[in-house]
């Protein structure tokens, strides 16, 4: 009976790593509650939720799921789940994001599952759409370059008085705030070799080495593992000793 019940064990973990890509465990770290947000596809079991200081909590994706996530803050949601945040609001009206992403600024972390076995993963922690919240990406198991990823640094402190917002609860990239070419890469700008760093993209890297910065800033920012058993997406994750 101890031998069947092993073999069974091992053939449902074997289904499930046939079926899901990865468990994403989200753990909040922040002296405050954060509410993470959730787009991708195809949807997860929650689009949205509450996590409160020192919780977390555990999705699974399946192969070849595709979104970001992002963490909400400073929100307010009544008795029925309905209100908004301050910074990262998917504008649902709800705790559930629904389908609709971050309005920025935003600290996004972003995944592309692979689509069986042999594929990579491919994941970043994003900065391009402006920054709200301290976020690390650590990786559990797989091969290759399974690097934690990620902005420690408080940006917020750091911010340039033009690009802040929400009290200094957030910061704005500069493409969201001017909206000019160079900013955005586009236009004439829509090119690796066209579209540069810029005075405001740099003082993102140098806070953030491992995040993207700006738009083409792939060579340093995007990470690649193999077979990884679990994705934890850390809020407010401790400064390194």
């Amino acid at each position: 009976m101890g031998h069947s019940g092993f073999v069974l064990r091992l053939v449902i973990f074997f289904i499930l790593k046939c079926v899901y890509g990865a468990t994403f465990t989200f753990t909040n770290k922040c002296d405050y509650t954060v509410w993470p947000g959730i787009l991708g596809t195809p949807t997860l079991e929650t689009t949205g939720f509450k996590l409160a200081k020192g919780k977390s909590r555990s999705l699974q994706a399946p192969l070849g799921w595709s979104g970001r996530f992002w963490g909400r803050t400073s929100c307010n949601f009544d008795g029925l789940g309905q209100g908004s945040c301050v910074t990262g609001d998917c504008g649902s009206g709800q705790v559930e994001c629904n389908g609709a992403g971050a309005a920025p600024p935003a600290t996004l972390a972003e995944f592309t599952l692979g689509s069986g076995s042999g594929t990579k993963d491919f994941y970043d922690v994003s900065l391009v759409d402006g920054y709200n919240i301290q976020m690390i990406v650590d990786v559990s198991g797989g091969s290759g370059d399974c690097a934690t990823t990620g902005c420690v640094d408080d940006l917020n402190r750091r911010c340039p008085s033009e690009l802040r917002v929400a009290d200094g609860g957030g910061c704005k990239s500069a493409c969201e705030m001017f909206g000019t070419p160079e900013y955005c890469c586009k236009d004439a700008f829509d090119s690796p070799a066209a579209c540069r760093p810029t005075a405001y993209s740099e003082l993102f890297k140098s806070a953030c080495p491992k995040s993207y910065s700006y738009a083409y800033d792939d060579a340093t920012s995007t990470f690649t593992c193999m077979g990884a058993d679990e994705y934890t997406v850390v809020f407010c994750p401790s400064l390194p000793r």
